[in-house]
């Protein structure tokens, strides 16, 4: 490593640490400089989480959140060029910090899975057109095995409360409206156009899609549902799937 890298690496640890040693040939002057300016480094950082989980800040409050936000800072210091990454684990943050009340977890992977699907890389959705086209020519056995390419956008996350009504309440000024939901589901977040947008669906749904991200081909995730729910309950709910999948805008491709 040159000269110049080993003192462009001591800064930014002291930047980061404020425990880490000072770059060699630094005094108090220096050290008062570096102390502001890691001041305002902490601060930009904040503010980033701040516009990124507003409804997660409405939720806990502003002490609570600014709390939470700093020590994800310090500990968690982004490692990329852009502050579109500073919220990356902040969803795993709240969950130690505020272990009392899973819901803001909850709430911050919802907000964080909906920024990254704000600037997921764009593609467009395959129509009820394409996909009919794109599987005209099928026979048994390609019916059987063809897979999926999931929009680029598109994550599973699981629900335990009911997020919908979370996040309504919390658009404005309001009180939270949290309610537990009866039944654990999956809230499924994609991009419609310019806007990210979530629903809540039964697990098995989040499984079916999480095993197509994962390769996995037709005839497996029918069989899967088959086992659970009977064959023919089980055909007939992937078949429902499949066609809500495609009128929702969540497939990119078939695949073979």
């Amino acid at each position: 490593m040159s000269a110049l890298a080993q003192r462009q690496a001591a800064v930014l640890g002291a930047i980061l640490d404020e425990d880490a040693a000072l770059p060699e040939g630094w005094g108090e002057r220096q050290a008062r400089g570096l102390a502001i300016y890691r001041n305002n480094y902490r601060s930009a950082l904040v503010e980033a989480l701040r516009s990124t989980f507003e409804r997660t800040e409405r939720l806990v409050g502003d002490t609570a959140f600014a709390r939470a936000a700093a020590h994800h800072c310090i500990t968690h210091p982004p490692n990329g060029w852009t502050l579109d990454l500073a919220g990356e684990g902040f969803a795993e943050t709240c969950a130690a910090l505020i272990a009392g009340d899973p819901d803001v977890a909850e709430l911050a992977a919802l907000e964080w899975a909906m920024h990254l699907a704000f600037t997921a890389r764009d593609a467009a959705a395959l129509t009820p057109e394409g996909f009919a086209a794109a599987t005209a020519k099928f026979g048994e056995h390609d019916w059987e095995r063809f897979t999926l390419d999931l929009m680029p956008s598109l994550r599973c996350l699981p629900a335990t409360y009911d997020l919908l009504r979370l996040w309504s309440s919390l658009a404005g000024e309001g009180e939270a409206d949290l309610v537990s939901l009866d039944v654990p589901q999956i809230a499924v977040v994609w991009r419609e156009g310019e806007c990210p947008a979530f629903v809540l669906r039964p697990e098995r749904e989040g499984r079916a899609l999480e095993s197509f991200r994962a390769g996995a081909r037709w005839g497996e995730v029918c069989g899967t549902l088959a086992a659970a729910l009977g064959e023919e309950k089980g055909i007939a709910e992937a078949g429902a799937m499949l066609a809500r999948w495609v009128a929702e805008g969540w497939i990119e491709e078939v695949g073979q």
